[in-house]
């Protein structure tokens, strides 16, 4: 159930082919590029935290790479990918030239550090990437984001292996819903802006608050953890809606991933 509700609510159609091309098309692209790196790298850092140190050098077979190796190929990975993106390099030291099987024997803390800082470089240069470039970069942004999905599998194997569970096999967060009233629902009701030509719109039926997008699918209900914050069930999505000081609502926060991404009420 988990990626249903999660295409209802972000996955833009200039990817998913759902709508004609628009002027904004090419914003609405980026910011599923950047929805999917969110997705696999969140991924990898939870496994790769979830493993421990004294696995890093393990492989199912002499001829595997070792989980320290895939940590510290990625990280390489990235930057090489991304750095196709804009004029942007990342700095170098003397380590980052020491041999990929020196660096695979880095501490676990190390190498999830590496990996971090990496995909926080890939996730700045996908965001300022210029959306006209974007054409001329799918090769590389594809490239990148299936270098990430690929690694994600070979480590979920890996863990299954050593008897563990894969992030995307975990329940998510447990949630605890309440029960609000029409009067704290209905200032929700309106329509928030993710990016360029994508709204998430709140509506209430039945006492409960739904968002849909404008990329398509169904309504899907948000449960209520406090005034202001909902989830989605069987899904990693949270909404934090925001006040003003007038106690206005002006905008969202949509948390999924390990990113957060405001949205400003337009409507």
């Amino acid at each position: 159930m988990r990626y249903p509700a999660l295409v209802g609510l972000i996955l833009p159609a200039a990817l998913a082919g759902q709508s004609s091309p628009t002027a904004e098309s090419p914003n609405r692209a980026i910011f599923a590029f950047e929805t999917f790196a969110d997705l696999f790298g969140s991924r990898l850092v939870a496994a790769f935290d979830s493993i421990p140190a004294s696995k890093y050098d393990y492989r199912p077979t002499p001829e595997q790479q070792t989980i320290g190796y895939v940590a510290q190929h990625l990280e390489d990975a990235n930057y090489g990918l991304c750095e196709r993106l804009t004029d942007v390099k990342h700095p170098t030291t003397a380590k980052d030239s020491l041999a990929d099987t020196v660096k695979a024997r880095w501490p676990k803390d190390t190498l999830v550090t590496r990996l971090k800082t990496s995909l926080a470089f890939c996730d700045a240069a996908i965001e300022h990437m210029a959306a006209p470039q974007l054409p001329a970069l799918t090769r590389t942004l594809l490239g990148f984001e299936t270098d990430l999905a690929e690694h994600y599998s070979q480590i979920s194997v890996y863990m299954r292996l050593l008897g563990m569970v894969p992030p995307s096999a975990l329940p998510p967060r447990p949630h605890t819903a309440i029960d609000l009233p029409m009067s704290a629902l209905s200032p929700y009701v309106g329509r928030y802006e993710l990016a360029p030509g994508l709204v998430l719109e709140m509506s209430v039926s039945a006492g409960a608050l739904f968002v849909t997008s404008t990329e398509g699918g169904g309504p899907v209900k948000l449960w209520p953890e406090s005034r202001t914050d909902f989830f989605v069930r069987g899904a990693d999505a949270e909404v934090t809606f925001v006040r003003d000081a007038r106690d206005q609502v002006t905008g969202l926060v949509l948390r999924q991933y390990g990113r957060d991404r405001p949205a400003a009420r337009i409507k």
